[in-house]
């Protein structure tokens, strides 16, 4: 597993990211409001969106009710190593709780 980087007080941040042996652009932004985060998903130099708004959930895998070849092959999760927190907030996202691929390694 490998932890996605991502610096809160630059939101909503955009960047590539290669999943599996494809490359991505993703969105992350913040919901002040409902204190919780979202992701955009792009597939490299293609404006249309395969997502737009998934919520991150505490150890739910993101598109997983969405079956799509253009998809990702690695997992992508909201996780918790320490097991403590039940939910992602402003406050314990890349503190507690971290964006992590899932490659199967």
């Amino acid at each position: 597993m490998r932890v996605i980087e991502i610096n809160k007080e630059n939101l909503p941040e955009r960047f590539d990211i290669e999943l599996g042996t494809e490359l991505f652009t993703m969105e992350i932004d913040y919901n002040q409001t409902g204190d919780f985060f979202t992701i955009d998903l792009y597939q490299y130099d293609n404006p249309e969106p395969l997502v737009l708004g998934e919520k991150l959930m505490l150890n739910q895998p993101l598109f997983r009710d969405i079956e799509d070849s253009r998809f990702p092959a690695p997992t992508l999760i909201p996780i918790d190593p320490s097991g403590k927190e039940s939910r992602i907030t402003w406050d314990n996202f890349g503190v507690t709780t971290f964006l992590v691929v899932d490659d199967g390694e």
